[in-house]
C-alpha cells in the first residue's frame, strides 16, 4: 500500500509511520522538522518499509497544493491527515493569532492537501482519507474554544467529503481520540481523564481503518459522558462546566 502521513516526525503520526512500515508498505511522511522526520524514515526502513519523506509546513498552503499534484502522480491507497497544533488550556480571548494559526494548522491545511489529490482518487475509484479530530470537537469547553472549533470544521468536512466520495468507491473516515499521551498533550496542567498511551491510541486507531469505521470516537466511556452531557439542560452543561473549570484551576 501506498500511505501517506502527515504530522508523521513526532507524537500519533511518529507512531503511526512506525505501525504501518513493512515491506508490504511504501510510506510519504510529511513533516516540517526535517531531523526529526528523518530518524522517523530511517526507524521505517529498517522495519522494511519504502520510504519517501517530504519537508514541508502544512501551513504553507501553495506548497502544499503543489504537494498534492505531486503525490496524485502515482496511486494513493490511503492518505492519514495526523498533522496539527494545540495551543493548550488557557483563561481569556484566545489571540487572533493563535486563533489563525490553529484554522491553519488543523482544517484549511486538510483542504490544501486535498484538492489536487481527490480528483485522482475519483480516476482511480478507490483510496482512503483519514481524518485525525478528536472528542474535543464534540464539546467545546471555555479553555479550548480555538482548538475545539478547528476539530470541529474538519468533522463537517470529513462528514461533507464521505457524501461526496463514496460513490466513487472512496472511503472518508473521522477519528476522534480522547486524550493521548504525546508532545502536544504533555504541556496540559490538569488531570486529563482516561489518558492513554500512545501506543494504546494508535492500536485503537488503526483497528477502526481496518473496520472502514465512517466516525469512530474513542474511548467509549468518555465519549458516551460528552453524548450524556450534550443531551443535558443548558443549565446543568454550564454547572459541569464550571465545575470542569474549576478542577483545572481555572
Amino acid at each position: 500500500m501506498r500511505i501517506i502521513i502527515t504530522g508523521a516526525s513526532s507524537g500519533l503520526g511518529e507512531a503511526l509511520a512506525l505501525y504501518y512500515a513493512s515491506n508490504k508498505n511504501q510510506l510519504v511522511l510529511i513533516a516540517r522538522r526535517e531531523d526529526r522526520l528523518t530518524d522517523v524514515a530511517a526507524r521505517c526502513q529498517k522495519k522494511g518499509a519504502s520510504v519517501e519523506t517530504i519537508i514541508a509546513d502544512v501551513n504553507d498552503f501553495e506548497g502544499m497544493r503543489k504537494i498534492g499534484e505531486y503525490l496524485s502522480e502515482q496511486p494513493i491507497d490511503r492518505i492519514i491527515l495526523n498533522a496539527g497544533v494545540s495551543v493548550g488550556h488557557g483563561g481569556g480571548i484566545t489571540p487572533f493569532e493563535d486563533f489563525e494559526r490553529l484554522f491553519k494548522t488543523n482544517f484549511l491545511s486538510v483542504h490544501a492537501l486535498l484538492e489536487p489529490i481527490i480528483p485522482k482518487l475519483i480516476e482511480q475509484k478507490f483510496g482512503e482519507i483519514v481524518c485525525i479530530s478528536s472528542l474535543a470537537s464534540l464539546f467545546t469547553m471555555p479553555t479550548s474554544i480555538a482548538y475545539s472549533s478547528s476539530k470541529r470544521a474538519l468533522n463537517a468536512y470529513a462528514e461533507g467529503l464521505h457524501y461526496q466520495l463514496k460513490p466513487h468507491g472512496i472511503t472518508v473516515m473521522t477519528i476522534m481520540p480522547g486524550f493521548i499521551d504525546s508532545e502536544m498533550t504533555q504541556k496540559n496542567r490538569f488531570k486529563m481523564p482516561f489518558l492513554m498511551s500512545t501506543e494504546e491510541g494508535v492500536m485503537r486507531i488503526t483497528h477502526a481503518i481496518r473496520q472502514k469505521r465512517i466516525r469512530y470516537a474513542f474511548p467509549f466511556r468518555f465519549y458516551l459522558i460528552i453524548r450524556i452531557v450534550l443531551l443535558l439542560p443548558q443549565s446543568l452543561r454550564d454547572k459541569i462546566v464550571n465545575f470542569t473549570n474549576f478542577k483545572k484551576g481555572q
